[in-house]
């Protein structure tokens, strides 16, 4: 998708957080809506999960007992699946889940929850909003899942634009997206396809939304930087350096833009 942006074969798209952060800064792309939940959130979660009948209750009981375990991680290019929980999960416990584990496959949301339910794994990461959907359609396999772990809350998925679509394209665009099952004779369909997604709506957003996850994405490198033994000194501390003055600006655009 992102490669489609970027060489223009694509011209707006439904990202996460992580990809759009890609989008934006490989593909020529920005922000300009995002998902709004069917109770009028406007985020979600990444979970760990374990069976109902396993023995692991809490995180600690996962990373203590990491040795004899299976644990299932989410898509490299997934904000709630892969870069939340290596921050907050391992990078903040100083753990390697590829050393630490009996075992690391990686998989989407819907195969982590289902390996879960039929004890394939023995741990998960997944997202809340799938979640959510599983519980709608499959009751019997969502309920066979103990959430262990809950993530900060992460903001709802956005939509990015290439930057050089035409202006009235992107009016039109818009308006699609902000109207969808509020208004017209379409409302009742859309809004049944809304309840299926799970989703209430959309809503006017901008890059601002990526700012906490690219801070998590800098936090990662930093850590990562700082347990490197075998980097020189001096090449160190200038990565170090440039990750601090971006996590800086960051900070201060936080300061001065409201992120939602």
């Amino acid at each position: 998708m992102i490669e489609g942006l970027r060489f223009n074969k694509v011209q707006f798209a439904w990202l996460g957080n992580k990809s759009a952060i890609e989008a934006v800064e490989r593909a020529n792309s920005e922000v300009f809506a995002q998902t709004v939940n069917a109770d009028g959130t406007l985020g979600y979660y990444s979970y760990i999960s374990v069976h109902k009948d396993s023995p692991y209750y809490s995180l600690g009981d996962v990373l203590n007992n990491a040795k004899v375990i299976n644990f299932g991680m989410g898509d490299p290019n997934s904000t709630s699946g892969f870069l939340v929980p290596s921050y907050y999960v391992f990078a903040l416990n100083n753990v390697n889940p590829k050393q630490a584990f009996k075992a690391v496959r990686g998989a989407n949301h819907e195969t982590n929850i289902m390996a879960i339910a039929n004890k394939q794994v023995d741990a998960a990461v997944h997202s809340s909003d799938v979640l959510e959907r599983i519980h709608t359609r499959q009751p019997d396999v969502a309920n066979q899942l103990r959430q262990i772990w809950k993530s900060p809350l992460i903001a709802s998925d956005p939509m990015v634009w290439r930057k050089d679509l035409a202006p009235e394209l992107k009016v039109k665009i818009k308006d699609f997206f902000l109207s969808y099952a509020k208004n017209g004779p379409d409302a009742a369909r859309e809004k049944a396809v809304l309840n299926k997604l799970t989703l209430g709506g959309f809503q006017d957003s901008s890059n601002a939304q990526l700012k906490p996850v690219r801070q998590l994405e800098l936090f990662k490198q930093k850590l990562k930087l700082e347990a490197d033994a075998t980097m020189q000194a001096d090449e160190k501390r200038t990565k170090l350096d440039d990750i601090g003055r971006q996590l800086s600006d960051i900070a201060k655009s936080q300061a001065l833009t409201p992120t939602l």
